[in-house]
């Protein structure tokens, strides 16, 4: 464990943090491997560190023990149904689903599965991708499908992006049309942001490139980006899961826009190779079925 979260992140100091350990007490359980094996697993060069050759074999071999424990956890339970350990499910998803459709289905999944335990990253759908190939997850829900040989993409839902403004922005009195979106100011979400790029997709359909838009402001994540419109003049184009209180309230005005219907798709993710593993198989199972009975 205290290896493979060295290797994994190439730091003492965050694999310390990431574990609760000490520096020390990690320092001393990385020099006994290397006792052990007879050779350096790491390179020191200053404040950072790299896999030698022989760390990146015992890397590689242990992630590859690690999934056939989980497939023999899984045989077991199959013979055994007395068989139940403890399931650590790491997932990591984009921050639409994190923040708004996630919770309500992670407390009804835990009291389901008592012995489960989750942790959950949130994070943008870039880097989502970049934790599951670094194997930092096991799961991630992203938007959209970045074709790669090494990922398996499984369709989960599909939501919608709208624009909106706050209450008291004139805008909201006029109708919009697409050629409109040249003149007025504009408040996005940050480059890597799936929410974006479904965006970018629909405008080009449109003939529309987004570089030629008047983007005042791009913020990191959509509460950022809510919280920012609320107040502004701007035009912000949000998840509508991510404002359906505000729009409630009448703190946010939907502004349709003629022509321009932008929809995203989420989908799991999993690196190729580890489709079959039983409690992720079962937590997507799960999430379908939740997600069915709401529609």
């Amino acid at each position: 464990m205290i290896f493979l979260e060295v290797a994994r992140v190439l730091s003492f100091t965050k694999a310390s943090e990431a574990l609760f350990i000490s520096q020390s007490a990690i320092s001393k359980q990385i020099k006994g491997l290397e006792d052990f094996y007879k050779t350096g697993l790491f390179e020191r060069s200053g404040n950072s560190i790299s896999l030698t050759a022989a760390g990146k074999l015992l890397y590689q071999k242990l992630l590859e023990a690690k999934q056939l424990q989980q497939e023999l956890h899984q045989e077991l339970s199959d013979l055994n149904e007395h068989f139940a350990p403890r399931v650590n499910l790491a997932l990591g998803a984009c921050t639409t689903v994190s923040l708004y459709m996630l919770p309500p289905v992670l407390s009804a999944y835990l009291q389901q599965h008592p012995q489960a335990q989750l942790s959950l990253k949130n994070r943008n759908s870039e880097n989502i991708l970049k934790a599951l190939l670094d194997h930092e997850i096991d799961l991630g829900i992203v938007e959209g499908v970045n074709k790669l040989s090494n990922v398996t993409y499984t369709p989960f839902i599909t939501d919608e992006v709208i624009a909106v403004c706050s209450f008291r922005n004139p805008l909201k009195k006029d109708p919009v049309e697409v050629q409109d979106l040249y003149h007025i100011p504009l408040a996005l979400r940050e480059a890597g942001s799936g929410t974006l790029a479904v965006l970018a997709d629909a405008l080009e359909k449109l003939q529309v490139k987004l570089p030629d838009l008047p983007v005042k402001i791009r913020l990191g994540g959509t509460e950022a980006l809510k919280n920012f419109v609320r107040v502004d003049t701007c035009l912000a184009f949000l998840p509508r899961q991510a404002v359906l209180k505000e729009l409630q309230s009448g703190e946010l005005i939907e502004v349709p826009i003629a022509g321009l219907t932008v929809t995203r798709n989420f989908n799991f993710i999993q690196r190729k190779g580890t489709e079959n593993n039983a409690p992720y198989k079962e937590f997507m199972d799960f999430m379908k079925r939740m997600y069915s009975k709401m529609e």
